[in-house]
């Protein structure tokens, strides 16, 4: 019997990463947290977790050398999965706190949401709670995915793709917006499933039918 994929979470500081750490091993992977750049590069699959603030993140990944890793490791075909700021900070910047650049592999930018909402009520920011996710496009992990599922979030900003065609989930929260992100080699989601109890398993569940797929 052949050992589960390894998977290396970025510590960079920030995170639930215990609890990101326990619910790969729940979906029989192997994840290793490390702030080491050679094991990022290294694993078969990165993972990259994240809370707080954009700007914070980017900087503390960039003093550590895992931006760079993180890069080499798409070039080399890793499948990615970004959680909540590790969805946000693939896009080319964010407003969170003045104009901050992100890794820009997905055209698009990070905004907070709106005080109000499409009807013009208060709208309550950050969003805390569950709320519904509907899935749709072609990216291997929606293959084991259903259409639709529920999963917790905690965010007050929000992605804006450029290109429609990489939104392939989305949630409403005064709005409609763009719930998960994917290209190839790339899937990244606002909420978080090491909170969302079988929602979350199901989604790290095909997250490692992906990985084993691109063995």
């Amino acid at each position: 019997m052949s050992a589960p994929p390894s998977i290396a979470i970025v510590d960079y500081g920030a995170g639930n990463l215990r609890s990101v750490a326990k619910a790969l091993e729940r979906s029989e992977l192997r994840p290793r947290v490390s702030q080491d750049p050679s094991e990022v590069v290294a694993a078969d699959g990165v993972v990259l977790p994240g809370v707080g603030a954009f700007r914070d993140g980017m900087n503390r990944l960039r003093d550590l050398g895992l931006d760079d890793a993180i890069r080499e490791a798409l070039e080399r075909g890793r499948p990615y999965l970004g959680l909540c700021l590790g969805l946000q900070v693939l896009f080319d910047e964010s407003d969170e706190h003045g104009r901050t650049p992100g890794f820009g592999v997905m055209p698009g930018r990070v905004e907070r949401f709106p005080d109000r909402d499409v009807s013009g009520n208060r709208l309550r920011v950050p969003q805390i709670g569950w709320n519904e996710v509907r899935f749709s496009g072609d990216h291997p992990m929606l293959v084991s995915l259903p259409e639709t599922d529920y999963f917790y979030f905690v965010h007050s900003y929000r992605s804006v793709p450029s290109e429609p065609k990489q939104i392939v989930g989305t949630a409403d929260y005064g709005g409609p917006f763009a719930a998960a992100v994917a290209r190839e080699g790339v899937f990244a989601v606002q909420f978080h499933p090491e909170k969302s109890q079988a929602a979350g398993k199901r989604l790290l569940d095909a997250y490692r039918l992906w990985v084993e797929g691109m063995g």
